[in-house]
C-alpha cells in the first residue's frame, strides 16, 4: 500500500509524504513531494518539497514513489528509475478534467523501462470531482490495467521483473543517456 499523509516534520515545517506499507504491515520507506503545488493547488502555500527519490524493496520488487504534480515532470519518474526502480507507484488527486493522463503515464513508463502504478481518486468531494483511472503500465508501454474513471475498484496485476530488463535491452535510452549534454538541466534558472 502506498497512501499519502501531511507529515509534519517540524513546527511549521510540512510535507505532502507517502509512506509505503509492505505487505506484512511494516513501513518500508517514506518518499515526499519534491513538486509541491500545481495551476490550482495552494500546496506551495503550505508543504515544503523534497529533494530524494528513495528506493525500496518489497519482496524481490524495486519501489520508488512519486505523488500527483511529480507525474507532470519527466526527471521525477527517471530519478526513481536511476535510483533503480522497477516500479513507480503514484497515489494521485487529480480532477476530472481533460488531462493527457494515460498518455504521460504511458511515456513514463516507456522511457524509463519500469512499470508505472498511479493510482487516481475517483469521485466528488466537496466542489472536486476526481478523475479515477488508476492503471498499470508495463516497461514498454502497454496498459496492463485501467479502473473505472467513476467507481472504486482494485487492480491485480502480475509484474515481472525480466520485463525491466527485456524492455531497457530493447530500447536501450537509460544506457544511451548524455548526462554530460544535460549540465543545462541541473543549473539554476538564473544564470
Amino acid at each position: 500500500v502506498c497512501a499519502t499523509i501531511l507529515e509534519e516534520d517540524g513546527p511549521g515545517v510540512y510535507y505532502d509524504t507517502a509512506f509505503l506499507i509492505a505487505p506484512t504491515g511494516e513501513v518500508v520507506g517514506k518518499y515526499r513531494k519534491v513538486h509541491p503545488g500545481g495551476s490550482m493547488s495552494l500546496e506551495k502555500l503550505y508543504f515544503r518539497g523534497g529533494s530524494r527519490f528513495p528506493i525500496w524493496r518489497v519482496k524481490d520488487v524495486r519501489v520508488g514513489a512519486i505523488i500527483c504534480y511529480d507525474h507532470f515532470f519527466p526527471e521525477a519518474a527517471r530519478m526513481a528509475a536511476l535510483n533503480g526502480a522497477e516500479l513507480v507507484v503514484g497515489p494521485f488527486a487529480a480532477p476530472g478534467e481533460a488531462l493527457p493522463w494515460e498518455a504521460i503515464m504511458v511515456t513514463r513508463a516507456f522511457e524509463n523501462g519500469v512499470y508505472m502504478a498511479p493510482c487516481n481518486k475517483v469521485g466528488r468531494e466537496g466542489d472536486w470531482t476526481f478523475g479515477g483511472a488508476s492503471m498499470v503500465v508495463s516497461p514498454r508501454g502497454e496498459v496492463l490495467a485501467r479502473a473505472s474513471a467513476d467507481r472504486e475498484e482494485v487492480l491485480l496485476v502480475n509484474i515481472d521483473r525480466a520485463e525491466v530488463n527485456a524492455a531497457r535491452r530493447r530500447f536501450p535510452m537509460m544506457r544511451d543517456r548524455r548526462p554530460d549534454a544535460y549540465a543545462a538541466l541541473g543549473s539554476p534558472d538564473e544564470v
